[in-house]
């Protein structure tokens, strides 16, 4: 069906009007999947900056879901691992975007002033760190946990998701050995060859919508 065509008239009943919102609210931001255009989004970063996905074409993109309360988080932002990540990256003219999708009210949930505090605090370096609250970025993005990973190619394509390593745990002794995803996946992009594993599950945390 083209939800395009579709006109939502009052006359239709509740019920219909629901199944038209639904289905204009998922043609305006739709899912995302691997080799396919990454959903363009905007969102307000935590200092009140706009950032729009668009804005950022020609340039490689990482989005990190995160939520500091997490263990799964901690584990990677304790031990370094993520500051070092994200520096590598950002060296590299990488854009690194932070988002928390967490609720008002619920675990995890930040606001501007205090996501600021936690990037001086933990010595991080994303580009930015966007706010969510609504979650609508989050579902689009089908993220589940914090932390979970995407990689956005130059002309915006998708072309990795999932976990941030292979090894599914929140204790730091963990990384000792692990294949860090987003490494290998830039690898890949440097070397001109296709992403070798361009999705992966996700752990840690479930984001909480």
């Amino acid at each position: 069906m083209n939800t395009t065509s579709i006109r939502c008239k009052p006359f239709l009943g509740s019920a219909f009007l629901l199944l038209c919102s639904l289905m204009f609210s998922q043609h305006a931001l739709a899912a995302a999947s691997i080799g396919n255009m990454a959903p363009d989004f905007t969102l307000t970063d935590s200092d009140g900056k706009i950032h729009q996905l668009n804005q950022y074409r020609g340039k490689r993109v990482v989005l990190e879901w995160t939520n500091h309360g997490c263990p799964y988080v901690q584990k990677h932002y304790d031990s370094n691992n993520m500051q070092a990540l994200q520096k590598e990256m950002t060296n590299k003219d990488v854009i690194w975007l932070s988002i928390i999708s967490s609720k008002p009210g619920a675990q995890g949930y930040v606001k501007g002033n205090e996501a600021n505090e936690l990037t001086s605090s933990r010595k991080a370096h994303p580009t930015a760190v966007l706010l969510d609250p609504t979650g609508k970025v989050g579902r689009a993005y089908g993220a589940k946990t914090t932390p979970h990973m995407y990689v956005i190619d130059p002309v915006g394509r998708l072309v990795y998701m999932g976990a941030i390593d292979d090894k599914p745990s929140a204790r730091a002794s963990s990384l000792n050995g692990a294949t860090n995803y987003v490494r290998s996946t830039m690898a890949d992009m440097d070397a001109g060859r296709p992403v070798k594993l361009a999705q992966t599950t996700a752990y840690g945390c479930s984001i909480k919508y």
